[in-house]
């Protein structure tokens, strides 16, 4: 009797995946946001078996009264691209103080045969509190290591792992070693000096990316599924994602990576990205920039640096998305707009600050080809909004969908919001 009371609660928590969509949309007159910098004041959007067929101003286009099997009035609403978080830890642990729900990292320092994904719980209830706020597409990335493991992208509605995937396994995620080291603990941190294990460390990861290419370059007598794994890394099929913030770190990575001639490089975190832009533009290297909302790694740095950051590297011709891992990262990863709003409030044009969370984190997370913008034969991936999406105030989504899948916007939360506002007689 008690199990079958648990059921029924957790069905009640978790929103039901949406239907395949088999009815054609038309959204007219909404402000249109594609995602690579266009707005279109009264557009006229539309979408068929879960593709964009449609993207055009309303006010000059002719559609047969026909064309489409329902129309959306969005009327002095706002239409985005489904926003796209990297480097989440979403689905991969749900309750952090209960270890059985634990699942973002694995014993070991190399790691890249560590697929993230078979252990992504679609039905988390982390999951289904960041829709409402336009987050439908996830970046599901271990932790832990030298070498974390693979991450997979995700869409956030589905009955499984399999049902989610957007695009499995597309890179392997590595811990650059920093070249400082701090002692204390976050809340009465000590000095700051040099990391004397630095070279060492380096070497450690040199000879696994030396060691892994010469595997993947000829046959060999065993099996190795270790080396194996990172494959992907010098044929151009997987992205190598460095996790590290300062200048030398990031100098010295990249360079690591390409004499090991692996082809596509992203910077995550990457605070001090600015100091080496020129290694950067030389060789393609995007950046996934830490969490804005956070303070200058320094005691002597601008104190509003971390807001500046975006502009800084966009303006140098760097590839910029926007990630916000740590502390709490799966609670807030809902704040993700925000981020960008604050970006654009300290001098990056607006829609260079949508950018920051749909095409560009597209691009390098390489699902630019079907997400990341409302454009003509991409996934119906996107959203209506009362207003401005980047702005807390006025981000109230009416109306989601996911490839064309009209989506609940429930959640336990909203559940509880609309019990109590009930109860004091709110509207």
């Amino acid at each position: 009797m008690l199990l079958a009371v648990c059921a029924s609660v957790q069905i009640k928590a978790q929103q039901i995946p949406a239907p395949k969509q088999t009815k054609s949309v038309l959204i007219l007159n909404a402000t249109a946001h594609l995602g690579n910098g266009t707005v279109i004041q009264n557009s006229a959007i539309g979408f068929k078996d879960g593709k964009i067929t449609l993207v055009a101003d309303a006010t000059t286009i002719r559609l047969a009264a026909n064309a489409y099997d329902t129309t959306i009035d969005a009327s002095g609403k706002h239409v985005y691209p489904g926003f796209i978080v990297p480097n989440a830890t979403l689905g991969l642990v749900e309750i952090d103080a209960v270890k059985s729900s634990d699942d973002q990292e694995e014993i070991g320092s190399f790691n890249p045969n560590v697929r993230s994904i078979i252990a992504y719980n679609s039905e988390s209830k982390v999951v289904e509190t960041v829709r409402p706020n336009g987050i439908l597409i996830a970046q599901i990335t271990p932790r832990g290591g030298r070498i974390s493991g693979t991450s997979s992208v995700v869409q956030l509605d589905a009955w499984s792992w399999q049902d989610a995937i957007l695009k499995e396994n597309d890179g392997i995620h590595l811990n650059f070693p920093s070249n400082f080291k701090r002692s204390g603990s976050w809340f009465e941190p000590g000095i700051i000096e040099a990391n004397k294990d630095y070279p060492k460390q380096v070497e450690e990861v040199s000879a696994f990316l030396v060691n892994s290419k010469a595997y993947n370059q000829a046959p060999a007598k065993e099996r190795n599924v270790v080396l194996e794994a990172t494959k992907g890394l010098f044929d151009g099929t997987q992205t190598l994602y460095i996790h590290a913030d300062e200048e030398k770190q990031i100098v010295d990575a990249i360079q690591l990576a390409v004499d090991n001639q692996i082809k596509k490089i992203v910077i995550v975190g990457g605070f001090e990205a600015y100091k080496s832009a020129d290694v950067l533009q030389k060789y393609n290297v995007g950046v996934l920039l830490r969490r804005v909302h956070d303070m200058p790694t320094s005691d002597d740095e601008d104190v509003n640096l971390p807001y500046k950051m975006a502009k800084i590297l966009t303006d140098k011709g760097i590839v910029v998305g926007l990630e916000n891992s740590g502390d709490h990262e799966r609670m807030s990863v809902r704040n993700l707009p925000f981020l960008a709003g604050t970006c654009a409030a300290f001098g990056l044009d607006k829609e260079k600050a949508l950018q920051l969370i749909t095409s560009n984190t597209a691009k390098l997370l390489g699902i630019d080809a079907t997400c990341g913008t409302l454009e003509s034969g991409k996934d119906a991936t996107l959203f209506i909004s009362e207003g401005d999406a980047l702005d807390m105030r006025t981000n109230k989504l009416t109306t989601a969908f996911i490839q064309g899948r009209s989506i609940n916007l429930e959640t336990f939360q909203t559940k509880l919001n609309d019990k109590f506002k009930a109860k004091y007689n709110q509207k």
